[in-house]
């Protein structure tokens, strides 16, 4: 197993280059996503890899995908590069527990986001106005403190290199139509809950978390990433203290750092010392362990 900043996969077309994933087109109905090491913050990609995190993010995703396929079907097909395409096997070593084979799907313009407690961009918002995407919140809120119930808070799909956008559930209704909406808030609500009450039982909160959607054969199913530290936030249990920032299994260690430096959130980015790389890399691996074993 290797690490992966970029594939270039002659087989098939590349269809994109994100933030973290490159995506292939093997057949009209077929996509290969692969989930490099590559890692962004403030929506700009890091000079430096954090080594074999794509390999922690796309098994965290398929863990929670078999968790949740009685809640909603998803879009995989196959995750064993074994039984991948002929055509892949020269790839094998770099596409090793980093991609899978999906069916296409018809992505739903918008970030399916839940927020259980009050932090990020969700706490600034509350600061200024004391309300989150429509949501009138209680007052007196502090830093990191719980929201009951969790809170359905979409946003835009911003380009690569731009920020996303809150939005009211209204106006994700006028973009989804609003049964759609509906459906995609129960539905993010429903994983969001099964996935933080198992986590509580690991001794891990999962503060707030996004999801992505999208349409196969005219029925919603789940795709992209799911409950990972780069989609999440995952926190210690037991040094939850409201009021504050908090530690956490994510790339918000990483945030953190890069909030110190004289840096203005636009590329080129800082350059990673070996010790921030190396501690982010472990928290990304404490995560999975915690999660899935």
């Amino acid at each position: 197993m290797k690490v992966v900043v970029k594939t270039d996969i002659s087989a098939y077309p590349l269809l994109s280059r994100g933030k973290v994933r490159d995506i292939y087109n093997v057949d009209e109905k077929t996509l290969l996503i692969v989930t490099t090491d590559r890692m962004s913050a403030f929506d700009v990609i890091m000079d430096e890899p954090i080594p074999y995190k794509g390999v922690i993010l796309n098994q965290i995703t398929l863990f929670w995908m078999d968790k949740f396929k009685h809640i909603i079907p998803n879009h995989l097909l196959e995750s064993d590069v074994n039984r991948f395409p002929a055509a892949l096997a020269p790839w094998k070593d770099e596409l090793e527990g980093r991609a899978v084979l999906v069916r296409k799907a018809s992505p739903l313009p918008v970030e399916c986001i839940v927020r259980g407690y009050i932090t990020g961009s969700g706490w600034k918002d509350y600061q200024a106005t004391g309300s989150l995407c429509g949501y009138t919140l209680p007052a007196n809120l502090r830093e990191s403190d719980k929201l009951e119930p969790a809170i359905f808070t979409p946003s835009t799909k911003a380009e690569l290199g731009e920020h996303d956008e809150n939005i009211s559930v209204a106006a994700a209704a006028r973009l989804l139509g609003e049964d759609m909406a509906r459906k995609v808030e129960a539905t993010s609500l429903a994983i969001y809950e099964a996935g933080r009450t198992y986590a509580a039982g690991r001794g891990i909160i999962v503060a707030d978390t996004k999801f992505e959607f999208g349409m196969i054969d005219g029925e919603l199913h789940l795709i992209d990433e799911v409950l990972t530290p780069d989609s999440s936030r995952f926190w210690p249990a037991d040094q939850y203290k409201p009021g504050q920032g908090q530690p956490s299994f994510d790339k918000q260690y990483l945030r953190d750092w890069l909030k110190k430096q004289p840096w203005n959130m636009q590329p080129p980015p800082p350059p990673l010392p070996e010790d921030i790389i190396k501690a982010t890399a472990d928290k990304y691996k404490e995560a999975y362990d915690i999660l899935t074993k």
